[in-house]
């Protein structure tokens, strides 16, 4: 089995989850640019494993944990596995756009459980041993789609609103104990999985005229795992073009 770095003697370790592709891989790459040990966490082991090797390549640190976080069984194997962190950084989960007639229970429920539940559980799993050294930080990656409403994104935008929502009930919870914990709200961003005329469309919307890159996301995600934001919890940051702010 791998074993994280000693501690007392090797750099900080961030767990990054759906961290193989788009924003994920993107924040991985970023913080261990920034000097973590990033373990990155995915389905797709082919795209992990590929992860790892760019990290790698750039004399970073890491290793690649695969798991489906929508069991619980694999959340608490992932927790087990990974040990105490220093970064947590809730990415995973999916989306779906459409009409609200036409989403089917099943993927109603696939949604959440991908979106929210995983993440719930993850922190429940990793927080207390981040308060118990006073220290740490959690970032869930939210969405201008919890703050705005978009035509066929109605239970998509409830799932990001939840990651606010937990962003700051976890920063009442845990920051008095030492532990930051914070969410970013993307507007539109090009990634593999989004179709990129969609994403160009929305990128129209913001007062920026246009969509953001993967690792525009990722920057403002390595600020807030950073000492460099030290007084800043439960805050949403919105990394949106300026989309809400009008």
């Amino acid at each position: 089995m791998s074993v994280q770095p000693d501690r007392d003697l090797d750099p900080p370790v961030a767990l990054v989850t759906g961290a193989s592709s788009g924003i994920g891989r993107a924040v991985a790459l970023k913080l261990a640019d920034d000097g973590f040990y990033v373990i990155v966490h995915g389905r797709d082991v082919s795209r992990g494993n590929a992860t790892v090797e760019e990290i790698e390549s750039k004399g970073g640190q890491g290793r690649f944990v695969s798991g489906d976080l929508t069991t619980q069984a694999d959340i608490e194997r992932l927790a087990a596995e990974v040990g105490a962190v220093d970064v947590l950084v809730n990415n995973a989960g999916f989306s779906w756009f459409g009409p609200t007639a036409d989403l089917d229970p099943a993927t109603f429920d696939a949604l959440f459980a991908s979106n929210v539940r995983s993440a719930y559980f993850l922190v429940a799993a990793v927080a207390p041993k981040m308060v118990e050294r006073g220290t740490g930080s959690i970032i869930n990656i939210g969405s201008m789609a919890g703050q705005i409403g978009l035509a066929g994104g109605a239970a998509y935008g409830a799932t990001k609103a939840a990651q606010a929502a937990l962003a700051r009930a976890w920063a009442a919870e845990f920051s008095p104990r030492g532990v930051r914990v914070n969410a970013v709200a993307p507007g539109p961003v090009f990634t593999a999985g989004a179709a990129p005329d969609r994403t160009e469309k929305l990128g129209s919307t913001t007062l920026l005229n246009r969509a953001a890159q993967a690792k525009e996301i990722a920057e403002v995600v390595a600020f807030l795992a950073s000492p460099r934001s030290s007084y800043i919890t439960g805050a949403t940051i919105a990394v949106d073009g300026g989309r809400t702010a009008v």
